[in-house]
């Protein structure tokens, strides 16, 4: 077995800290990375540039060629609600190009946020597949609803809504997108393993609700440590459906 996790999947509602945990974890010497957190050489999939791209090319069908929007409604939202799944395929389907082509072991971390309203967790995660199911473990960053939606407004930068670190939703969008999360419920059969697809994918709650992710620092590494060091063990015990 790998000293690293091949492959991580970060789940949250939005703005809880995913992104900047990972930011975070860039930031440290590959072999502290490894020795404190089992994170290796990183590779990061994060839907929000896919989805991004879907904005962008509508308007330009719309504004420019005079074509139908093919993704989304000029206010933001999907035509079709199959198309957060289609994401989900996507980012498999970029782990299998981008794995095909390693020639060294790395760490993959899959990124994205679900709400209940549109299939959570529990439809999102079988469009991953089973290469990407057999391999992965999961930290789901907790917090409510309300700090989401604080964070969410105090990071938005209008000049730069493409970015990773500085996007943000409408409180509207917020409301009916991501109000209810279907976690819990996903996780409830097993206190350490998603039961998904035939897979028993270990996975940690990681509490946030203190925004220590914003703070950064040694103290959210300290906490990160703990919650990957528990989640290494579930790995490493990991049982067979």
């Amino acid at each position: 077995m790998d000293p690293f996790f091949p492959i991580l999947i970060f789940n949250a509602r939005p703005a809880a800290g995913k992104s900047e945990i990972i930011h975070a974890l860039k930031q440290l010497p590959e072999g502290e990375r490894i020795e404190r957190f089992h994170i290796g050489p990183l590779h990061v999939l994060d839907d929000f540039q896919m989805l991004w791209t879907w904005f962008e090319e509508d308007k330009l069908l719309e504004d420019e060629f005079q074509l139908p929007r093919l993704h989304t409604t000029p206010d933001g939202y999907f035509l079709r609600p199959e198309y957060w799944h289609l994401l989900v395929r996507r980012l498999s389907l970029e782990y299998d190009k981008w794995h095909r082509d390693l020639d060294e072991a790395h760490t993959a971390i899959i990124e994205f946020s679900r709400g209940a309203s549109h299939g959570g967790y529990s439809q999102a995660y079988p469009h991953l597949g089973q290469t990407v199911l057999a391999q992965a473990a999961s930290l789901y960053v907790q917090v409510s609803f309300a700090e989401s939606l604080r964070k969410n407004r105090a990071r938005y930068n209008p000049d730069r809504p493409d970015s990773i670190l500085e996007h943000g939703l409408s409180d509207e969008k917020m409301e009916q997108l991501y109000r209810e999360d279907d976690w819990h419920a996903f996780s409830a059969a097993d206190p350490g393993y998603l039961l998904c697809a035939g897979q028993r994918i270990p996975y940690v709650t990681f509490d946030n609700e203190d925004d220590l992710t914003t703070r950064a620092g040694e103290p959210l590494l300290a906490r990160l440590e703990q919650a990957f060091g528990r989640l290494w063990e579930l790995h490493r015990a990991r049982p067979t459906v």
